[in-house]
């Protein structure tokens, strides 16, 4: 391990009635320079640059969902390491954290949705803090300063992660540097500004939007929504309550009008022989966690419900 990590997580300075460490402070910085950066978009327009963007957001975004999510943090399917590892490398150039932070944040909110250990709850917390507030709070998203990432311990035994974790700013650092040499300013404000910018908010917005506003169909017993919109914008993630209910399972749309394209491309793999192992739940398990159920069951202790469905009075 690299003490330097441990040191620059630790140090902390009081700013603002709150302290803040290293992380913090810089990615306060880096996600100001991104947003001023996207408004110089209307500026420096081309379409080149316009199907640059477009092409990274699809790779990095789908990187995020299918590695870092499904993969990674949930376990949904295997890969063959070289896959696997190029899927997290895609995700790495989203600049969201390294594959131990994202996913250490992520099992933290599945273990505490909606509690004060949640790193982004709206519940707990409130809509702004769950929405990128927590970006800039290292103590919120892992329980303390120590910077140890207590529970990606699967995750730590391979060298390669361990590598993205301390080198991960880097990677997107080059890529801009190459989306300049290549198309200039234009690719840069939109490859890299606009980019990025929109991915945060897309991504964010899975964390303060799909536990605020949607529909619930399944009895997770907490605030998690399906939101169409983000199940479009985020490869599928925006089936939230789905993910909820079922958070080991490949396939986040369940039905089969709700988009999911990070699945598409797990089936596709799966078709080819490449993702093994895809977790999906059963028929038995959805009736167990339908939302129906709990309502139907709830009616039941104050009367009866016919075939139908509706209340009857006890005779």
């Amino acid at each position: 391990m690299l003490e330097w990590y441990f040191w620059l997580a630790k140090w902390r300075v009081q700013l603002f009635g709150r302290q803040w460490n290293f992380f913090d402070v810089a990615s306060v910085i880096v996600v100001s320079v991104l947003h001023c950066l996207a408004l110089l978009a209307p500026f420096h327009f081309n379409w080149g640059a316009v199907w640059v963007a477009m092409a990274l957001n699809s790779i990095s975004g789908v990187g995020i969902t299918l590695s870092y999510h499904r993969n990674l943090a949930h376990k949904s399917f295997k890969l063959p390491k070289w896959l696997e590892y190029f899927f997290a490398y895609c995700a790495v150039l989203g600049l969201q954290g390294s594959p131990l932070e994202w996913v250490s944040t992520h099992r933290y909110h599945h273990q505490f949705t909606d509690m004060w250990s949640d790193p982004h709850s709206p519940i707990a917390k409130g809509l702004w803090f769950s929405h990128i507030g927590w970006v800039f709070d290292y103590r919120s998203r892992f329980g303390s300063y120590e910077g140890r990432l207590n529970n990606v311990g699967d995750l730590k035994k391979q060298p390669y992660y361990i590598f993205l974790h301390y080198t991960y700013p880097f990677h997107s650092v080059a890529l801009g540097v190459l989306l300049y040499v290549v198309g200039g300013l234009p690719f840069l404000v939109w490859g890299m500004g606009v980019r990025m910018v929109y991915m945060f908010h897309v991504t964010f917005s899975i964390n303060s939007i799909c536990h605020t506003w949607g529909t619930q169909v399944w009895n997770t017993g907490d605030s998690s929504r399906n939101n169409w919109l983000f199940g479009l914008l985020a490869h599928g993630e925006g089936w939230h309550n789905n993910h909820h209910a079922f958070d080991y399972s490949a396939r986040q749309g369940l039905e089969w009008w709700q988009i999911d394209t990070t699945w598409y491309l797990i089936r596709f793999l799966q078709a080819l022989g490449l993702a093994t192992e895809v977790k999906l739940p059963t028929e038995a398990q959805k009736k167990r966690k339908a939302l129906y159920n709990k309502i139907v069951n709830n009616k039941e202790k104050l009367g009866t419900v016919g075939n139908d469905g509706k209340l009857q009075a006890v005779k």
